[in-house]
């Protein structure tokens, strides 16, 4: 160990031996401190534990042998992309505003579960010959999944009363398997490497049981990217496994080498379960895949299929749009001939259910809207819209596109819905969409329903609007339906790009519209194209074009912007749309504010009337008396930001 550092203490640091108590909070790790410590000589409060003093700056830890652990100040990590405040330890999971044990390749320990694991590492466990051990208070037969909140191993993460453990009055989780535990092994399904001790750095999935688990121990190979969980190595697995989901036993086959699981479709090393009836061979947990699930990301049941029909004409998964492989396991909707990779479909625990009888009620996938006449090509040319009071033609193209769909707010064009007494139109999707809906991003379990009356910030763009959109009975969270038909799995089409775009999750990508990076895209599989250029490039090299014609101010020629070819006229997209484009104007709002009377939400174009709140002209969007004896005029951000903490009636 090296000397002690003062850590940028300006005073001279005295050891304190005295069995005296302290009350003080050790200036490294936030703990409190007791004797032995050092003690700032001009008693100005400053305390280290001795063995955070003693702490080395630097520590190569055997579990983490491609980088050194260097020690700083948390305040250093907050420069970096994802840090704020502070940091989550990855041993204990705990948060930490201190100083900390950090690698570039972003773990983050607590200086004493950095120390801690450097000894049991050096199989030096001093501090715990006086711990107590506890014996085990859990029966390993429980579900696990019951019992989330209870303490786990900081090791392996098993429940910690599964197993004989030390009193966590000493501060740290863990079973006394976990801190004997051997820190090499060679196991004959992976001949190239020993296995050893260390950190699931990359989070990687276990070869074995092919669960992910970020935290704690596991043994694994670097150059070869492969883990196996502290359990999978030394457990002793089921010879015969009997699932209700599959009519005949699953029998334990050990095996050397790796292999393809027929119900998943991802490899495999060593424990695989066979079934001689059906010719197949799985993972342990393939076993108990569940025939039919409910999905959050499709409104239909999907069915566990070992091959995809024939009849299918797209392979590729919906969720993260690779091909599915025909030859092995997926989800399956035969309603829409689409597929899932079983291992997308089931990422998430809360975005899927289990269908135990084959007969059990469907979610009602009722439609917005019933046909009233049919036209000779089979389409519904008469329609009665649930949200709508007067009857819905499907029409030919017109008006241009001065007229904007009621459902999404969006320009309207072909096909839409018109109704012939008013101005309401509805584009064909918007109208056909299900009065309720599942979809993947909502955690609530239960399917948002359809509403249209109300003022609403989406829950997803943050944009104020009061056209339609999907509500929780749950939450009351609230999304427009631009961000639930943009969302929905599949393609997507869109203007000035001649392929399908997909939706693409936690992958980093720059988007071609704004010039930012963004894990969540918008992206082309044919070409490297990511979201869209409302105009793709500025042919204009003259440096003094590149301005706003409305604002009058500079802008960013290679982002997205709106232009005129005729009048050589380019803007903003926000001086385009203003500050509330998705408000349908001309709408009255009922609720209860500063004015007796109905509101209509209005935006003036050739005069400007003072606000009656804060005296300033109604130049953008303003709500004025719907009598017209009453000359009441407000802006819209005078008294609606504090009006939509609650929904205001239309």
């Amino acid at each position: 160990m090296e000397e002690p550092l003062n850590y940028g203490h300006q005073h001279t640091l005295l050891l304190l031996n005295e069995d005296q108590l302290i009350v003080a909070d050790c200036s490294m790790c936030g703990e409190k401190v007791s004797t032995p410590c050092f003690s700032c000589a001009e008693d100005c409060g400053f305390y280290l534990h001795k063995v955070c003093a003693e702490a080395p700056s630097e520590l190569n830890h055997p579990f983490h042998p491609d980088h050194p652990l260097l020690l700083m100040h948390h305040s250093l990590l907050i420069k970096n992309p994802g840090y704020s405040s502070g940091y989550i330890c990855d041993f204990c999971y705990k948060d930490g505003n201190e100083f900390v044990y950090h690698c570039s390749c972003g773990l983050d320990f607590h200086i004493k579960c950095a120390l801690f694991t450097f000894n049991i590492a050096e199989n030096n466990l001093k501090e715990l010959e006086h711990v107590a051990l506890l014996l085990p208070l859990i029966s390993t037969e429980n579900d696990d999944d019951k019992l989330e909140d209870v303490a786990k191993c900081f090791g392996c993460w098993e429940l910690l009363a599964k197993y004989t453990h030390f009193s966590p009055d000493c501060g740290f989780n863990l079973h006394e398997k976990c801190a004997k535990l051997p820190f090499k092994l060679n196991r004959v399904w992976h001949r190239k490497h020993p296995l050893i001790l260390q950190f699931n750095r990359e989070r990687l999935s276990c070869k074995i049981c092919q669960v992910t688990t970020g935290r704690g121990f596991v043994y694994g190979c670097s150059p070869c990217k492969f883990v196996v969980h502290i359990e999978c190595v030394s457990t002793s697995f089921d010879f015969t496994v009997k699932e209700k989901s599959h009519e005949h036993p699953f029998n334990l086959f050990r095996r050397p080498s790796s292999f393809i699981c027929d119900a998943c479709g991802t490899e495999g090393i060593y424990v695989a379960y066979i079934c001689c009836t059906c010719n197949i061979m799985i993972h342990k947990k393939c076993t108990s895949l569940p025939r039919i699930i409910k999905s959050k990301w499709h409104d239909h049941r999907l069915f566990h299929k070992y091959l995809i029909p024939d009849e299918f004409g797209s392979s590729d998964c919906i969720i993260c749009h690779d091909e599915v492989d025909p030859e092995h396991g997926s989800y399956c909707c035969s309603h829409c001939n689409i597929t899932f990779h079983v291992h997308c479909v089931t990422e998430y625990k809360y975005s899927y259910s289990i269908v135990t009888l084959e007969n059990e009620d469907e979610m009602p996938n009722e439609s917005s809207i019933s046909v009233i006449e049919w036209n000779d090509a089979g389409e519904a040319e008469k329609v009665k819209h649930f949200k709508h009071m007067h009857n819905l033609m499907l029409g030919p193209f017109v008006g241009g596109y001065e007229n904007s769909c009621d459902g999404c707010m969006l320009p309207i064009s072909d096909p839409f819905y018109y109704c012939s007494e008013c101005g309401f139109f509805l584009h064909k999707a918007c109208a056909e969409l299900l009065k309720m809906k599942n979809v993947w991003y909502h955690l609530c379990q239960e399917p948002l329903t359809l509403i249209s009356d109300k003022v609403f910030k989406c829950g997803l763009c943050s944009e104020v609007s009061n056209a339609f959109a999907y509500e929780c009975c749950r939450c009351e969270n609230k999304i427009c339906l631009r961000c639930v038909v943009a969302l929905t799995p599949g393609a997507q089409t869109c203007l000035k790009h001649e392929h399908p775009l997909f939706f693409y999750r936690g992958q980093e990508r720059k988007c071609n519209a704004c010039g930012k990076a963004t894990w969540n895209a918008f992206c082309c599989k044919d070409c490297n194209f990511h979201l869209l250029l409302l105009t793709d490039h500025d042919d204009n090299n003259y440096s003094k074009s590149h301005h706003c014609d409305i604002c009058e101010e500079s802008r960013d020629p290679n982002r997205r912007f709106y232009h005129c070819a005729t009048c050589d006229t380019s803007a903003h997209v926000s001086c385009v749309l203003g500050n509330y484009p998705f408000l349908k104007l001309e709408s009255i709002i009922y609720e209860e504010t500063c004015h007796p009377h109905p509101l209509t939400i209005v935006k003036k174009k050739y005069y400007y009337p003072d606000c009656d709140e804060c005296s300033n002209p109604c130049e953008d969007v303003a709500l004025e008396c719907s009598k017209s004896e009453c000359k009441y005029i407000v802006h819209w951000d005078c008294v609606a930001p504090d009006s939509l903490w609650f929904e205001w009636s239309m």
